[in-house]
């Protein structure tokens, strides 16, 4: 039995939820709220003008250089949002990576991106 959280029956990571152009995210690096910190991951955090959260992910080749790496973080942070969408704000919220993933499991690396959404619902 895993202990990840069952997601609502209509949760969904749609197109809207996603941050898409070069401008959405400047917005968000140019003037965060927040920045919250793991080992690996760091996010930021910014409220949005939307009636919902959206994420994005810069994950750079220099960091996390081979591609099944990068997709498998883009996977675990979408599935992660997908699942605690409905408990979180009007925020955007952008992912990238501190340091190399290399040696880190699939569940640190879940365990890390539950405590960056975990800290972003406390406030």
């Amino acid at each position: 039995m895993s202990n990840t959280v069952s997601a609502p029956p209509n949760a969904r990571f749609t197109k809207a939820q996603r941050l898409l152009t070069p401008a959405a995210f400047r917005e968000v690096f140019d003037a965060p709220e927040r920045k919250l910190h793991q080992s690996h991951l760091m996010a930021f955090v910014r409220t949005n003008t939307h009636e919902q959260p959206r994420v994005g992910m810069a994950i750079t080749k220099r960091k996390v250089p081979t591609a099944v790496a990068r997709n498998l973080i883009k996977r675990q942070v979408r599935e992660q949002f997908r699942v605690k969408a409905s408990n979180l704000e009007n925020k955007d919220i952008v992912f990238i990576v501190k340091q190399s993933i290399k040696g880190l499991s699939n569940k640190e690396l879940i365990n890390e991106i539950n405590n960056i959404f975990k800290k972003i619902e406390k406030k």
